[in-house]
């Protein structure tokens, strides 16, 4: 799923959710929402849970609901007391995590996660 602007998650989303490159995008997943799959977005809110790595060029902020199941790769953090990441904490650099950002944005398939049971 692409997206620009700001999406905000209450339910379960299986596959990438990338924000359009140049973007100033928030993907914003409550207490109730879900993603499966990569995220690549500049700023995200967590309260709910993602399985899957995560990039976040700009900002994250983790609420005591959060749980990434992968690496967390930032260049800005926030964690809330209660907040899990079961992966790598993976700080970037502002310009280089940008770039990163936005030239995976174009190669990232958007193709639903093939989950192993």
């Amino acid at each position: 799923m692409r997206f620009s602007g700001g999406l905000h998650v209450d339910g379960k989303i299986t596959g990438n959710v990338v924000a359009e490159a140049g973007a100033d995008a928030v993907l914003t997943v409550s207490e109730l929402g879900r993603i499966e799959g990569e995220v690549r977005v500049p700023n995200l809110v967590l309260n709910g849970a993602v399985v899957g790595d995560v990039h976040a060029s700009e900002r994250v902020e983790l609420a005591p609901q959060a749980k990434v199941t992968g690496n967390l790769f930032y260049h800005l953090i926030e964690m809330a007391m209660g907040a899990e990441v079961n992966g790598n904490l993976v700080h970037r650099a502002d310009a280089a995590s940008q770039a990163d950002v936005e030239s995976r944005s174009e190669a990232v398939d958007d193709s639903p996660l093939q989950l192993a049971k």
